[in-house]
């Protein structure tokens, strides 16, 4: 094979896991799967390997600092939510799936997890702090769920609506907060095929500090746009009004997608610290996912799609 050039997007050769480690892991956590009989997503006692084609290019973050490091204002603004989050109750859990959809369902979430086929990702997650993490979330794509309601022809927006439980999350007391959390996305966003519902993480339920039991996963644009703890999903002909848009629209916006060039008007944007090692690396457009979704945003303008 001749030599090219690495792509723009592609990390350098360092920062690519040697294919041992991540063999020899899959093994471990396929093992671990096995041995406890139960997979939360799902609930089969089955190894999944992740898909190639979403290889992250780097080193899996240690699940102590992905489980450990965590922004959940429900909770606290501190980083350090888990014994806080932990009093959260995962079961029972229904999600609601309404508004411009011709079968709206109200669902079991183990219902759910029994009901779709389950997979494993390895992402690439950037937060809009410039911190990121490389984790395997264990889940499905929201494609799969929303063919299940059949979108109407007006459909244009999906809107995650989180939780809301005032008796576990002290957070919720913060009056300036427009609680309860709202995200949104296109509908070609919603359906494009890197887009997730994770209900696991490191092959084990979904941790509820990391918004189990069950959220979303949109790994080309910053952390927030990522809702947590999901109990309603509505399809809509409106934009939504989002969480972070409204307390600081010039700071978050509605689209959110990843740009090294353009900087949070506090920081720079052009480099990401690694949980864990804390080293900085480059920061990479669409955080390394424009094969994939660029082409989402070609025909939109007058709009700032990187804040």
């Amino acid at each position: 094979m001749g030599w090219s050039a690495r792509r723009p997007y592609e990390p350098p050769a360092s920062a690519i896991t040697p294919e041992k480690w991540v063999l020899s892991r899959r093994k471990a956590v396929g093992g671990g799967l096995i041995a406890g009989g139960v997979l939360a997503a799902g609930r089969r006692a089955r190894a999944l390997a992740p898909d190639p084609r979403f290889a992250p290019g780097r080193a899996l973050t240690e699940e102590r600092w992905a489980e450990s490091y965590n922004n959940y204002y429900e909770f606290s603004d501190d980083k350090d939510v888990v014994a806080l989050a932990e009093k959260l109750p995962l079961r029972p859990w229904t999600l609601r799936i309404e508004g411009k959809v011709a079968k709206p369902l109200t669902l079991d979430l183990d219902q759910l997890l029994t009901s779709l086929p389950v997979e494993e990702r390895i992402y690439r997650h950037r937060c809009v702090e410039a911190w990121a993490m490389t984790v395997p979330w264990v889940g499905f794509p929201l494609k799969a769920l929303l063919a299940r309601v059949e979108p109407q022809a007006g459909a244009r927006y999906v809107v995650f609506e989180s939780a809301a439980m005032p008796k576990v999350m002290p957070g919720l007391r913060e009056p300036w907060y427009p609680w309860p959390y709202q995200e949104g996305l296109t509908l070609a966003e919603a359906v494009n095929e890197l887009t997730f519902i994770a209900t696991g993480l490191y092959g084990k339920p979904l941790p509820p500090q990391n918004g189990g039991p069950i959220r979303l996963v949109v790994p080309w644009k910053y952390g927030f746009k990522s809702a947590k703890a999901i109990v309603r999903i509505t399809l809509t002909d409106q934009r939504p009004a989002t969480f972070w848009s409204t307390i600081a629209p010039d700071e978050y916006g509605f689209w959110a997608n990843v740009n090294p060039a353009v900087p949070h008007p506090r920081w720079s944007q052009a480099t990401e610290r690694l949980l864990g090692s804390d080293e900085r690396v480059p920061t990479q457009i669409y955080n390394g996912y424009g094969e994939w979704v660029a082409s989402l945003y070609s025909g939109i303008s007058g709009e700032q799609l990187f804040r």
